[in-house]
């Protein structure tokens, strides 16, 4: 509570200012009244000078304009919704949010749902989709939406964002992909959540990742190694020596049969059959790489070390 009471002090140093009362959030042992008012959802036990009736209508007033300091400069929904994914609403907005617009503090995850085209007409269908549970979509920008999803049992949340996009493109021909966040225990973690979402559709764009739903937990590793500064990433690559790494990397078919192989868990069996080649193709492909990298990626070891190597090598561009 230390930002929200930095905040509540704030306020009553606006009040007393403007009203010339002085309220206080501790008692001295003089006369005094002693009174509550809500704060956030709790009570919080203030103290004024003095007592008797008047003491007791200044202790109303003081209790109406702490619990409605900022009611008349609230936005509206989309925007006051958009600044809390945002991280930018401390606990007192998002209390006056939940508050407002009969929010739950419950367990929760976020959706950032990237489209083509026809924005507006996405945010309502997705809204229709969503009409009988409490989740929340709201517009970021021209191309993104948020939903935000409360814990639901019965339907993992892949399989959520999967009949979204599917959806999407049945009924009004839009194509989408999905990011989603890991889930917090609050809505009061729904910024992170949401940010976590932003990233995995960000970093399935960077590596051209299949499909169109990404989870945040696939790209844990690649957030790790971006969040290091671009001078350490660059010392980790050179400290590989990998003399053919350019080569392979500029040869899209070569990435994309490298990345094909270590999406099917290094089965060269899958691997043809999903990407239409003959298994002799396959395999000097990878005897290819293997001779520019000195990585057998049929290996466990060789192909995590080819994978972050490929991960510092797109980071860097």
């Amino acid at each position: 509570m230390s930002n929200e009471h930095t905040e509540l002090d704030l306020i009553l140093k606006d009040l007393c200012e403007k009203t010339g009362v002085t309220v206080r959030l501790a008692p001295t042992g003089g006369e005094e009244t002693a009174f509550t008012f809500e704060y956030c959802g709790e009570s919080v036990r203030a103290y004024l000078d003095g007592s008797g009736e008047g003491t007791e209508q200044t202790a109303n007033l003081v209790r109406y304009l702490v619990e409605n300091a900022d009611a008349r400069f609230l936005p509206d929904r989309d925007t006051y919704l958009k600044t809390i994914l945002l991280g930018e609403g401390n606990r007192r907005y998002l209390y006056r949010f939940m508050t407002k617009y009969n929010v739950q503090d419950a367990a929760c995850y976020a959706f950032d749902v990237i489209v083509e085209r026809r924005l507006a007409e996405a945010v309502s269908h997705i809204e229709n989709c969503l009409a009988e549970t409490k989740d929340l979509v709201v517009g970021m920008d021209d191309s993104h939406i948020a939903v935000v999803v409360f814990r639901d049992e019965t339907q993992l949340p892949v399989e959520l964002a999967g009949f979204l996009v599917q959806s999407l493109y049945e009924e009004l021909g839009v194509k989408a992909s999905v990011g989603i966040g890991c889930e917090g225990k609050s809505f009061s973690e729904i910024s992170e959540s949401y940010n976590q979402a932003a990233t995995a559709v960000r970093m399935s764009g960077l590596l051209r990742s299949k499909g169109e739903v990404h989870t945040y937990r696939e790209y844990l590793l690649i957030k790790m190694l971006e969040d290091l500064p671009a001078s350490r990433r660059k010392e980790y690559m050179e400290q590989f020596h990998i003399t053919g790494a350019e080569e392979v990397f500029s040869d899209e078919e070569m990435v994309d049969t490298a990345e094909e192989f270590l999406e099917n868990s290094l089965n060269l069996s899958e691997t043809s059959r999903n990407l239409y080649m003959h298994r002799n193709t396959l395999m000097y492909r990878l005897d290819k790489i293997e001779r520019l990298t000195g990585l057998n990626i049929r290996k466990f070891s060789d192909a995590v070390t080819f994978r972050v190597i490929t991960i510092l090598y797109k980071l860097l561009q």
